[in-house]
């Protein structure tokens, strides 16, 4: 199951355990099942600290728990947890064993004190790159907290419970037999769910915070550099996001990052936060700011839990989101077949009829990851043609089960109350309407920047991209923007870090020059 290079990796993990670890496998007659047993059986060949048993008593079989010998095990594997997923078994190792996360103090006493018996069910896909997030963060809550347990299940694998609970988007998370959230979410996030009181005492918390230096409105490649320049300056340094690492964290490839061949989305942005807070900077992560106020010395910012910071200045580094449809039906059947993200997602559309919205290069390379998954795709294209690089456009003339139309304008998602069943379009140029039918649609166009509640505070084009200057001054003195948010053209990393430095660059010359 492991090359050699990832035995010796793995090998040197496992030294870290603390306390023996048992790992319980509940096996059935399927390949996954001898799958699992031989990964289990290599990983405890590494460590005389990992033991393995066979009971067969879970419900969910082939699945295995982590836990403790003698002790009631409270991490689950419903399926083999390779790919993306098996970093959150090394984790579940290491953890369950003793050996401390890496998490802020106080969280870890917030996890601890919640009361009450929380069933998670996780249900992900290997190929999803969001999943391993929310995956970790249930198990390690289930080693913190006994009233918890978690299980981790491969859709893919138990495709008969995801058709009866009708699982259209990954990852799902359920709580005692009831959903409970859907996509990415923090460690942070998920406790503020389950901790009522957390979020009175986080802005409480935050509220009390003297004015910083430099504030950074952004947890992306352009917020995290902007941030890295101003620590750098000896300056007090805050950053404010709703989850940190922004759109990166939706990215997979990612292979044209200068200087690294190739990396992926969520490894970038936890190097980004670990690079920050190696400079002491204040991260205030799972918040929403909702309003800009500019002052003559000190800029305020409002938040949505009703704390409020302020600073001597400002950087906008807010980002982007997916450009959604907006047309009827879209937002009803939102992760219950109309999707965003094909890594994510496609595999639980397999043997199934979708569709594709956009002929762009993430359109196109959707349409191609998606054929080798689905029965059918249909890319739908608005221009009269595709946009796509010639050689994203051959790979797709090449796939016998792909279907392009052009001149395409979605009008409508229809389905049957519970799910996408198809989708209306308008051929453009006869104007007549067509109906198809089809069990999931994949949306791809474009980006949206994440300023809407900038409006009227400072100037936005007609894109709702906030206008700079060659040294990303906005049109409010000491408040700077860089990154996917603004005017700056080619939405990509290496830009964004490059313009999230030069804004930090300029905030700082800013306070020298205006004695701040």
């Amino acid at each position: 199951m492991l090359d050699d290079t990832i035995k010796a990796q793995l090998s040197a993990y496992l030294e870290r355990l603390v306390e023996p670890i048992e790992l319980v496998v509940s096996p059935d007659a399927s390949d996954v099942s001898r799958q699992m047993s031989a990964l289990l059986a290599e990983i405890a060949a590494l460590s005389p600290k990992v033991s393995v048993r066979e009971d067969g008593a879970a419900e969910r079989r082939p699945s295995f728990s982590v836990g403790r010998p003698g002790e009631s095990h409270r991490i689950h594997f419903a399926g083999l947890p390779m790919g993306h997923e098996f970093t959150s078994l090394v984790l579940a190792l290491l953890q369950a064993s003793g050996y401390p996360p890496k998490v802020d103090a106080a969280l870890i006493e917030r996890i601890k004190a919640i009361p009450g018996k929380f069933i998670f069910e996780t249900f992900v896909s290997l190929s999803c790159h969001n999943c391993p997030d929310v995956v970790q963060a249930l198990n390690l809550m289930a080693v913190l907290n006994p009233g918890v347990t978690h299980t981790m299940v491969d859709g893919a694998l138990f495709q008969k419970e995801v058709e009866a609970r009708q699982i259209m988007a990954v990852p799902v998370v359920y709580l005692n037999g009831e959903e409970f959230g859907h996509g990415r979410m923090s460690l942070e996030e998920i406790v503020a769910k389950l901790d009522t009181g957390a979020g009175q005492r986080a802005a409480a918390e935050i509220a009390a915070k003297a004015p910083f230096d430099v504030l950074v409105v952004g947890g992306g490649p352009a917020g995290a550099a902007a941030a890295i320049y101003a620590a750098r300056k000896g300056i007090r340094t805050g950053v404010v996001a709703e989850r940190f690492g922004g759109q990166v964290l939706d990215t997979l490839a990612i292979e044209n990052f200068i200087s690294v061949k190739y990396t992926e989305g969520p490894r970038l942005a936890a190097a980004l936060e670990a690079h920050v807070r190696d400079y002491g900077v204040d991260i205030m992560n799972a918040q929403r700011v909702v309003e800009l106020v500019p002052g003559e010395r000190l800029h305020e910012l409002r938040l949505e839990s009703g704390a409020t910071l302020k600073a001597k200045t400002v950087i906008l580094a807010t980002g982007a989101r997916w450009r959604e449809l907006k047309v009827p039906g879209e937002a009803e059947y939102k992760a219950k077949g109309v999707c965003f993200c094909p890594h994510c997602d496609g595999p639980l559309f397999k043997g199934k009829r979708v569709a594709v919205i956009g002929g762009g290069n993430s359109g196109v390379e959707a349409a191609i990851d998606l054929a080798g998954i689905v029965a059918h795709v249909t890319l739908l294209e608005f221009d009269g043609k595709l946009r796509a690089d010639a050689v994203l456009q051959q790979k797709l003339a090449s796939l016998p089960n792909v279907t392009v139309i052009v001149s395409a304008q979605t009008t409508e998602v229809i389905g049957d109350g519970q799910k996408v069943t198809g989708l209306v379009y308008t051929d453009r140029t006869t104007n007549e309407s067509h109906h198809l039918e089809l069990e999931g649609i994949f949306v791809q166009i474009g980006l949206l920047p994440n300023t809407d509640w900038l409006k009227g505070t400072v100037a936005l084009n007609r894109f709702g991209e906030i206008e700079i200057d060659a040294r990303g001054a906005t049109s409010v003195p000491g408040v700077f923007a860089a990154g996917d948010c603004t005017t700056v053209p080619y939405k990509q990393i290496v830009i964004a870090m490059g313009e999230g430095a030069k804004a930090s660059l300029s905030a700082f010359d800013h306070m020298i020059r205006h004695g701040t």
